[in-house]
């Protein structure tokens, strides 16, 4: 069946670039083959209560859609909680009562799953594109959010750099990234830091220790700038206390060389938040074209990716299927980092437990 009426959502944690793929969207669907658009408010929970923002023309012109190139969140709002699942029946009663031929989800590992099992149950024509600041998601390179999040974290890893000289410390940052450390190793790496913890690579407390004290006597760097993954997973020797991973390291640290000044910072939701940078602006153009191309073809059950620069078309199922992309302790960033000097670990302690991305 031709496409009509096309709705699109945003779903999961919010990040930069939502906007610019409602955008790209709203330009190509309703501009060159003159569909009627609606925005799904709140992701399925605007299934659920019938609540859809029009972006046809008649309601939001090009003058209100271009703006949205540039601001960071989203306009249709999204959720991260609640058991979509167990209202499905009223989910897709809600699709039909809306009257819509077919749906992009805009959403992580978790949301694409979600929004591919609703689509199965109620036969929708749908396409999902991935946005994410972990960057977690199965067979693609790049997901919406990622590189403006390495710029938030590389900006603040420099100012920490700049009041840990100032006053001899060492700065610890706590980077986003649930079970995946791409973002701690590319910001890092970006932000100049000294060490960078991740979930995928274990570390000895001696040995960061010993780092941290051969930078002060052989080096006569008198401070440090740590990154550390918030999934990463200390050793036995850290105390796993109330605090935050930062917090446990800090206390670690001193506790083990009381000459060691340390203090924590933890980055939090600054990470998802901001206006995307440009190559965040123009992944999310490409991506959200290429999904009302696919949908103008008859395609469904599809994820748009980024593969050897350029944006394909991957089958959901497969996405879904596969774990999420961990760092491997062998690739080129990792490599590059440990040339450069920057404590990471023991890579050979742990095998890489990834799936089978392409290379991040």
């Amino acid at each position: 069946m031709a496409v009509r009426k096309l709705g699109v959502l945003t779903s999961g944690g919010d990040c930069p670039g939502l906007n610019a793929v409602i955008r790209a969207i709203a330009r190509h669907a309703v501009g060159n083959y003159g569909w009627e658009l609606w925005g799904i408010a709140y992701a399925t929970q605007g299934l659920l209560k019938r609540q859809a923002i029009a972006l046809s023309p008649h309601h939001f012109d090009r003058q209100s859609l271009d703006p949205l190139l540039c601001s960071g969140g989203t306009i249709l709002g999204s959720i991260n909680r609640g058991d979509t699942l167990a209202h499905q029946a009223e989910i897709l009663a809600g699709y039909q009562e809306l009257g819509l031929d077919a749906l992009i989800g805009i959403g992580g590992d978790g949301s694409l799953a979600i929004l591919r099992q609703l689509a199965e149950a109620g036969r929708w024509q749908f396409i999902g594109i991935p946005k994410t600041i972990d960057n977690d998601v199965a067979l693609t390179e790049r997901a919406i959010g990622f590189d403006t999040a390495i710029h938030t974290v590389a900006e603040a890893l420099l100012s920490l750099g700049s009041t840990a000289a100032s006053h001899d410390r060492i700065m610890i940052a706590e980077v986003m990234g649930r079970q995946s450390g791409h973002l701690a190793l590319q910001g890092g790496i970006a932000g100049g830091a000294d060490v960078i913890l991740l979930p995928e690579i274990p570390y000895r407390l001696l040995e960061l220790c010993h780092y941290l004290q051969q930078l002060r006597d052989r080096w006569q760097r008198r401070y440090a700038v740590i990154a550390i993954a918030e999934g990463t997973h200390h050793p036995p020797e850290v105390t796993q206390g109330p605090g935050s991973l930062g917090e446990q390291l800090v206390q670690a640290i001193t506790a083990q060389d009381p000459t060691l000044d340390a203090r924590v910072t933890v980055l939090g939701h600054v990470q998802r938040g901001g206006n995307p940078v440009a190559s965040d602006r123009l992944l999310a153009t490409q991506m959200g074209y290429a999904a009302v191309e696919r949908l103008a073809a008859g395609a469904s059950g599809e994820m748009m990716a980024w593969q050897g620069g350029r944006v394909v078309s991957v089958p959901l199922e497969a996405v879904c299927l596969q774990s999420p992309t961990l760092v491997d302790p062998h690739s080129p960033p990792v490599d590059t980092a440990a040339g450069l000097g920057i404590f990471l670990g023991d890579r050979s302690l742990t095998p890489w437990r990834g799936s089978a991305c392409p290379t991040h």
